[in-house]
């Protein structure tokens, strides 16, 4: 086998793993931007990138699978601090809601509709 031949053999054999990698910076990047809709479709499409994954791969595709452990890790980290925000949102949320209640009670009762008219 010629040496172009090797070369695009290998370049070829690691097209998964790359196309593995540039979901995952897609995917982190919209976790980022918060568009968890997004996120959502592309769920589908990474499970199939995996599926088609050899079951071992090449030594070649170490530093890509490495990269794209990484950015899942990281998607991971956005995800964490997305949901905390909103819970700290619910919080607030719930207290106003309380307070609100409370000044409920005292205001006065006014009827519904306006006889004056």
């Amino acid at each position: 086998m010629s040496a172009a031949a090797r070369e695009r053999a290998r370049a070829e054999s690691l097209d998964p793993y790359e196309a593995l990698c540039a979901h995952a910076e897609l995917v982190l990047e919209l976790a980022g931007r918060g568009e968890l809709d997004a996120l959502a479709a592309l769920s589908a499409r990474w499970h199939a990138l995996v599926r088609e994954l050899p079951d071992t791969p090449p030594r070649a595709a170490g530093a890509l699978l490495e990269r794209a452990q990484l950015m899942h890790a990281r998607t991971r980290v956005e995800l964490v601090r997305m949901r905390e925000l909103v819970l700290a949102e619910l919080a607030t949320t719930r207290r106003a809601r309380r307070a609100a209640d409370g000044y409920a009670g005292q205001l006065r009762r006014r009827p519904r509709l306006d006889r004056s008219a």
